[in-house]
């Protein structure tokens, strides 16, 4: 096959107008022409009122020398052969292998890690201390609803993953030079996903259709011989001369294992302390705080596509802005979820955490962004745990000015950004549940936060309209951006002075969302399969 890159054409143009501009493109005839693949779909709108799709195809010929072909046109960099993107399993489980390795952690990773493992032959044990993901949906909504919070089953906690709530975004500026990401999108399109997702530029799955989804998997994973178990809590991971032996559960059980999995996720506070205890290395992460922003989409969608708002090609509008602030701080959005909601995101008592929530079809009133600013290890002297204390202080603190019953204290931009006292909201109306607390914002994060967000939203106002206005709608706080630590990791994904620990995903810093989640996941469990074989081998 041949690769075409950047083939553009009009937003609406006709069925054969792909066909068309192939044949011009490579100066072939129509009956040479056998197939179009459409292997990736995206927009330009840099011009608002005249957009333009951008493809890349792969195209079958039949009677062509495709060499000859190709070494006519080789003056043009966008026609090259098409890259081999079949997924290649790098090893299966050999008889007598009496080892189970053990899995902390479904969320996209850990789901990932156990499916690949599975196909694999090599049997996993899955451990979440959440519930499955149809029971933690319940918990979920119930919390939203009446404020009732089980820590166990929440936002952050349970099957799935805190992917699992969230706009279900499924790309990712991580290098993928093997195509892990397609073969994550394939596996999705399997249990269920539109199979658009493999072709778009930005491809998104949305919340009630990621719960079914993620159903399949795991029957997928149980049939090939893996094991689940939810509401199993790890207390402890069973460290012997540096190498991993197994771990205890919450009940006293122990599980023996030499290839232990944390794919643990960003909000396992619990977990990190014990980890760091136990002396497994890890150091303090970048991350970032701030509040989530509300506009109404119906003026986002305007001001990216113009006369072009509303188009089903287009759907609903994102957008990512940054401003590099006179202190040296960078404020940006982060996690947009178009046509979504605000969602309560916290997994701890007394606390109150924001996260951006939406479907498949983004047909709610509002945008969403989180607006946060970048903390980097140096403001806690690098210490790897300091930066859980400070989103815990900042929680906590959110969910005394929201009253003290999970509600989100918020504010219209433009009295925050006046340093105002907090008015009615009036235009743009707060989606965050259970409720929200019209309140003054100053103080709900550190100064330089506070004065990093007022420089940046005026700047963003200017390049999207009305970003800025007055009654655009701000609630707080947004903390879990990413985890606040790395378990450092060697070459080889294990820890570096643990042998048999994988620390995996975005819990232990190697991942930012579903998509590089789940790549990650596919590159441990290759790591484990391969460790696993040697071991036997050499015993």
């Amino acid at each position: 096959m041949i690769r075409l890159n950047q083939v553009k054409l009009p937003l609406d143009h006709n069925e054969d107008a792909l066909q068309q501009l192939v044949l011009q493109r490579l100066s072939i005839s129509a009956d040479q022409l056998v197939d179009i693949h459409v292997f990736k779909r995206g927009y330009d709108a840099r011009k608002k009122n005249l957009i333009s799709l951008i493809y890349t195809l792969d195209v079958t010929l039949a009677n062509v020398d495709e060499a000859a072909l190709l070494a006519s046109l080789a003056d043009d960099h966008n026609i090259r052969v098409s890259p081999d993107t079949d997924y290649k399993y790098v090893a299966t489980a050999p008889e007598g292998l009496t080892e189970r390795p053990l899995v902390i952690g479904m969320g996209p990773c850990g789901l990932f890690v156990g499916l690949m493992l599975a196909q694999m032959g090599f049997k996993p044990i899955i451990l979440e201390r959440g519930k499955s993901v149809h029971e933690r949906a319940k918990d979920t909504f119930r919390f939203w609803r009446t404020s009732e919070l089980n820590t166990e089953s929440n936002v952050q906690f349970g099957e799935g993953g805190a992917g699992t709530f969230s706009d279900g975004k499924l790309y990712s500026q991580v290098k993928d030079p093997g195509f892990k990401g397609l073969k994550v999108k394939q596996e999705f399109v399997a249990a269920g996903a539109p199979a658009e997702i493999i072709y778009v530029s930005k491809p998104h799955i949305g919340t009630f259709k990621l719960v079914t989804m993620v159903e399949k998997m795991r029957r997928e994973i149980i049939r090939l011989g893996g094991e689940i178990r939810f509401e199993t809590r790890v207390d402890e991971i069973n460290i012997t001369d540096r190498q991993v032996t197994g771990v205890t559960l919450r009940n006293g059980e122990v599980l023996h294992s030499k290839h232990v999995i944390a794919a643990i996720g960003h909000s396992a506070r619990d977990t990190f302390q014990m980890l760091h205890d136990k002396g497994v290395y890890m150091q303090a992460q970048s991350f970032s705080i701030g509040f989530r922003i509300e506009h109404k989409q119906e003026m986002i969608d305007k001001d990216r596509f113009g006369i072009n708002a509303g188009h089903p090609m287009l759907g609903a509008a994102d957008y990512k802005l940054v401003h590099h602030c006179k202190s040296g701080r960078s404020v940006y959005s982060f996690c947009m979820c178009p046509g979504g909601v605000v969602v309560a995101a916290t997994s701890e008592e007394h606390a109150v955490v924001t996260n951006g929530m939406s479907q498949y079809s983004r047909s709610e009133r509002n945008a969403n962004s989180a607006i946060v600013v970048g903390i980097d290890p140096s403001d806690f002297d690098n210490d790897p745990l300091q930066g859980i204390a400070l989103q815990r202080k900042l929680e906590r603190h959110a969910y005394i000015m929201g009253g003290s019953n999970y509600d989100a204290p918020a504010q219209m931009v433009g009295d925050f950004l006046a340093a105002g006292v907090g008015k009615p909201f009036e235009n743009v109306e707060p989606s965050y549940k259970p409720n929200v607390k019209m309140t003054d914002l100053s103080d709900a994060l550190p100064q330089f936060a506070i004065d990093a967000i007022r420089e940046a939203i005026p700047a963003f106002g200017k390049k999207i309209r009305g970003f800025d206005s007055k009654d655009a709608m701000l609630t707080g706080v947004e903390t879990r951006t990413s985890s606040p630590v790395q378990i450092k990791r060697g070459a080889d994904f294990q820890s570096i002075n643990t042998k048999g620990l994988y620390p995996a995903g975005e819990g232990a810093g190697y991942a930012g969302g579903i998509l590089s989640a789940g790549i990650d996941g596919i590159s441990i469990a290759e790591a484990v399969a391969l460790d696993m074989i040697k071991e036997m081998t050499n015993s």
